[in-house]
Protein backbone atom coordinates (compact mmCIF):
# COMPACT_ATOMS: atom_id res chain seq x y z
CA UNK A 1 0.00 0.00 0.00
CA UNK A 2 1.18 3.57 -0.50
CA UNK A 3 0.60 5.92 1.78
CA UNK A 4 0.99 9.92 1.71
CA UNK A 5 -0.38 12.05 4.22
CA UNK A 6 -0.49 15.69 4.47
CA UNK A 7 0.15 18.43 7.73
CA UNK A 8 -2.43 20.86 7.03
CA UNK A 9 -1.11 24.38 8.62
CA UNK A 10 1.57 26.38 7.41
CA UNK A 11 1.86 23.13 5.15
CA UNK A 12 -1.00 23.16 2.46
CA UNK A 13 -2.11 26.14 4.00
CA UNK A 14 0.03 29.03 4.10
CA UNK A 15 -1.17 29.98 7.10
CA UNK A 16 -2.71 28.13 10.60
CA UNK A 17 -5.95 27.32 10.67
CA UNK A 18 -5.73 26.95 14.66
CA UNK A 19 -4.37 30.65 14.77
CA UNK A 20 -6.79 31.75 12.63
CA UNK A 21 -10.05 30.43 14.03
CA UNK A 22 -9.14 31.92 16.96
CA UNK A 23 -8.00 35.27 15.78
CA UNK A 24 -12.03 35.49 13.37
CA UNK A 25 -13.71 34.58 16.63
CA UNK A 26 -11.74 37.63 18.44
CA UNK A 27 -12.73 40.22 15.04
CA UNK A 28 -15.97 38.67 15.17
CA UNK A 29 -16.45 39.72 18.96
CA UNK A 30 -17.33 36.21 20.03
CA UNK A 31 -14.17 36.53 21.83
CA UNK A 32 -12.76 39.32 23.90
CA UNK A 33 -9.50 40.87 22.30
CA UNK A 34 -8.12 41.90 25.54
CA UNK A 35 -8.06 38.68 26.96
CA UNK A 36 -7.55 36.04 24.59
CA UNK A 37 -5.51 37.86 21.79
CA UNK A 38 -2.28 37.86 23.89
CA UNK A 39 -2.97 34.40 24.83
CA UNK A 40 -3.61 33.35 21.42
CA UNK A 41 -0.46 34.81 20.17
CA UNK A 42 1.72 33.42 23.07
CA UNK A 43 0.66 29.34 22.45
CA UNK A 44 1.07 30.17 18.25
CA UNK A 45 4.93 31.02 19.33
CA UNK A 46 5.41 28.70 22.01
CA UNK A 47 4.08 26.32 18.89
CA UNK A 48 6.62 27.37 16.50
CA UNK A 49 9.47 27.31 18.82
CA UNK A 50 8.25 23.45 20.04
CA UNK A 51 7.59 24.23 23.78
CA UNK A 52 3.60 24.18 23.24
CA UNK A 53 1.94 21.84 25.73
CA UNK A 54 -1.08 20.86 23.58
CA UNK A 55 -3.16 20.15 27.13
CA UNK A 56 -2.95 23.48 27.92
CA UNK A 57 -4.08 24.76 24.57
CA UNK A 58 -6.64 22.70 23.84
CA UNK A 59 -7.97 23.81 27.02
CA UNK A 60 -7.47 27.43 25.42
CA UNK A 61 -9.49 26.45 22.25
CA UNK A 62 -11.57 24.12 22.66
CA UNK A 63 -13.28 25.94 25.66
CA UNK A 64 -15.10 28.18 23.27
CA UNK A 65 -16.66 25.48 21.26
CA UNK A 66 -18.59 24.64 24.37
CA UNK A 67 -20.16 28.03 24.79
CA UNK A 68 -22.19 28.13 21.78
CA UNK A 69 -25.00 26.15 19.53
CA UNK A 70 -23.51 23.76 17.12
CA UNK A 71 -25.90 26.17 14.85
CA UNK A 72 -24.05 28.99 15.17
CA UNK A 73 -20.66 27.65 15.23
CA UNK A 74 -21.61 26.23 11.56
CA UNK A 75 -22.63 29.68 10.50
CA UNK A 76 -19.02 31.26 12.00
CA UNK A 77 -17.04 28.43 10.36
CA UNK A 78 -18.79 29.30 6.93
CA UNK A 79 -17.51 32.64 7.16
CA UNK A 80 -14.12 31.54 8.48
CA UNK A 81 -13.99 29.31 5.49
CA UNK A 82 -14.51 32.21 2.73
CA UNK A 83 -12.71 34.87 4.88
CA UNK A 84 -9.54 33.29 6.24
CA UNK A 85 -8.90 29.80 4.66
CA UNK A 86 -9.53 29.97 1.09
CA UNK A 87 -7.26 33.11 0.65
CA UNK A 88 -4.43 31.10 1.94
CA UNK A 89 -4.78 27.61 -0.02
CA UNK A 90 -1.92 27.47 -2.65
CA UNK A 91 -2.75 26.33 -6.27
CA UNK A 92 0.68 24.20 -5.88
CA UNK A 93 -0.79 22.64 -3.04
CA UNK A 94 -4.18 21.58 -4.52
CA UNK A 95 -2.09 20.51 -7.49
CA UNK A 96 0.28 18.22 -4.81
CA UNK A 97 -2.63 16.74 -3.21
CA UNK A 98 -4.64 16.27 -6.69
CA UNK A 99 -1.54 13.88 -7.66
CA UNK A 100 -1.36 12.17 -4.38
CA UNK A 101 -5.05 11.20 -4.76
CA UNK A 102 -4.54 10.27 -8.41
CA UNK A 103 -1.24 7.99 -7.52
CA UNK A 104 -1.54 6.83 -3.89
CA UNK A 105 -3.90 4.04 -2.53
CA UNK A 106 -4.92 5.98 0.55
CA UNK A 107 -4.38 9.51 1.49
CA UNK A 108 -4.82 12.01 4.36
CA UNK A 109 -4.30 15.22 6.12
CA UNK A 110 -3.11 14.42 9.67
CA UNK A 111 -3.27 17.90 11.68
CA UNK A 112 -3.06 18.86 15.53
CA UNK A 113 -5.61 21.23 14.87
CA UNK A 114 -9.41 19.99 15.74
CA UNK A 115 -11.38 18.08 13.49
CA UNK A 116 -14.39 21.16 13.48
CA UNK A 117 -11.98 23.46 12.14
CA UNK A 118 -9.95 21.31 9.82
CA UNK A 119 -12.63 19.28 8.12
CA UNK A 120 -14.53 21.52 6.20
CA UNK A 121 -10.96 22.25 4.94
CA UNK A 122 -10.28 19.00 4.12
CA UNK A 123 -13.11 18.62 1.74
CA UNK A 124 -12.23 21.99 0.31
CA UNK A 125 -8.99 19.75 -0.75
CA UNK A 126 -11.22 16.82 -1.73
CA UNK A 127 -9.31 14.68 1.04
CA UNK A 128 -11.47 12.33 2.15
CA UNK A 129 -9.60 11.46 5.19
CA UNK A 130 -8.93 13.34 7.98
CA UNK A 131 -6.13 12.76 11.00
CA UNK A 132 -7.04 15.35 13.60
CA UNK A 133 -7.63 16.24 17.12
CA UNK A 134 -11.48 15.48 18.11
CA UNK A 135 -13.19 17.46 20.77
CA UNK A 136 -15.63 15.78 22.72
CA UNK A 137 -19.50 16.08 22.00
CA UNK A 138 -22.17 15.22 23.94
CA UNK A 139 -25.77 14.97 22.31
CA UNK A 140 -24.11 17.01 19.01
CA UNK A 141 -22.81 19.57 21.23
CA UNK A 142 -18.93 20.34 22.06
CA UNK A 143 -18.30 19.93 25.94
CA UNK A 144 -14.87 22.09 25.79
CA UNK A 145 -12.46 18.80 26.60
CA UNK A 146 -10.91 17.05 23.73
CA UNK A 147 -11.67 13.04 23.21
CA UNK A 148 -8.63 10.51 23.03
CA UNK A 149 -5.41 11.63 21.97
CA UNK A 150 -4.37 14.94 20.45
CA UNK A 151 -3.11 14.66 17.26
CA UNK A 152 0.23 16.07 18.47
CA UNK A 153 4.14 15.30 17.80
CA UNK A 154 4.26 11.62 18.91
CA UNK A 155 -0.06 11.72 19.56
CA UNK A 156 0.42 11.55 15.68
CA UNK A 157 1.33 8.38 15.39
CA UNK A 158 -0.90 6.77 17.90
CA UNK A 159 -3.80 8.31 16.02
CA UNK A 160 -2.41 6.83 12.57
CA UNK A 161 -2.11 3.59 14.12
CA UNK A 162 -5.76 3.76 15.03
CA UNK A 163 -6.43 5.05 11.70
CA UNK A 164 -4.77 2.22 10.05
CA UNK A 165 -6.16 -0.36 12.36
CA UNK A 166 -9.65 0.87 11.81
CA UNK A 167 -8.75 0.36 7.90
CA UNK A 168 -8.31 -3.17 8.43
CA UNK A 169 -4.66 -2.44 7.73
CA UNK A 170 -1.29 -1.64 9.76
CA UNK A 171 1.75 0.17 9.91
CA UNK A 172 3.54 -3.08 8.30
CA UNK A 173 1.52 -3.23 5.29
CA UNK A 174 2.51 0.11 4.24
CA UNK A 175 4.96 -0.55 1.23
CA UNK A 176 5.87 3.26 0.41
CA UNK A 177 4.72 6.18 2.94
CA UNK A 178 5.09 10.18 2.28
CA UNK A 179 3.93 12.69 4.58
CA UNK A 180 4.73 16.35 3.71
CA UNK A 181 5.17 19.40 6.76
CA UNK A 182 6.29 22.52 7.37
CA UNK A 183 6.86 21.80 11.45
CA UNK A 184 9.51 20.18 13.95
CA UNK A 185 6.75 19.16 15.69
CA UNK A 186 6.21 16.32 13.31
CA UNK A 187 9.74 15.15 13.50
CA UNK A 188 8.01 11.74 15.36
CA UNK A 189 6.14 10.91 12.07
CA UNK A 190 8.83 12.54 8.94
CA UNK A 191 11.25 10.33 10.96
CA UNK A 192 9.18 7.04 11.07
CA UNK A 193 7.60 7.38 7.15
CA UNK A 194 9.98 6.10 4.39
CA UNK A 195 9.38 9.43 2.08
CA UNK A 196 9.84 12.49 4.29
CA UNK A 197 9.14 16.01 2.74
CA UNK A 198 9.92 19.21 4.42
CA UNK A 199 7.57 21.88 2.86
CA UNK A 200 8.20 25.70 3.71
CA UNK A 201 9.84 24.47 6.61
CA UNK A 202 10.74 26.18 9.71
CA UNK A 203 14.30 26.55 10.39
CA UNK A 204 14.72 23.35 12.91
CA UNK A 205 13.26 21.53 10.44
CA UNK A 206 14.97 22.88 7.48
CA UNK A 207 18.59 22.10 9.37
CA UNK A 208 17.22 18.56 10.38
CA UNK A 209 16.04 17.86 6.38
CA UNK A 210 19.06 19.44 4.95
CA UNK A 211 21.61 17.24 7.51
CA UNK A 212 19.57 13.88 6.34
CA UNK A 213 18.92 14.77 2.90
CA UNK A 214 15.07 15.23 2.66
CA UNK A 215 13.65 17.21 0.04
CA UNK A 216 12.63 20.54 0.82
CA UNK A 217 10.42 22.08 -1.37
CA UNK A 218 7.58 25.65 -1.05
CA UNK A 219 3.92 25.51 -2.10
CA UNK A 220 3.95 29.12 -1.56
Amino acid sequence: MRLVLFDLDNTLLAGDSDFEWAQFLIEQGVLDREVYEARNLAFYEQYKAGTLDIHEFLDFQLKPLSRHPRSQLEVWHGEFMRSKILPIVAAKARTLVSEAIQSADLVAIITATNSFVTAPIARELGVAHLIATEPEQCNGEFTGQVAGTPCFREGKIARLDGFLKERGTSWDKVAESRFYSDSLNDLPLLQRVSHPVAVDPDPTLKSHAESHGWPVISLR
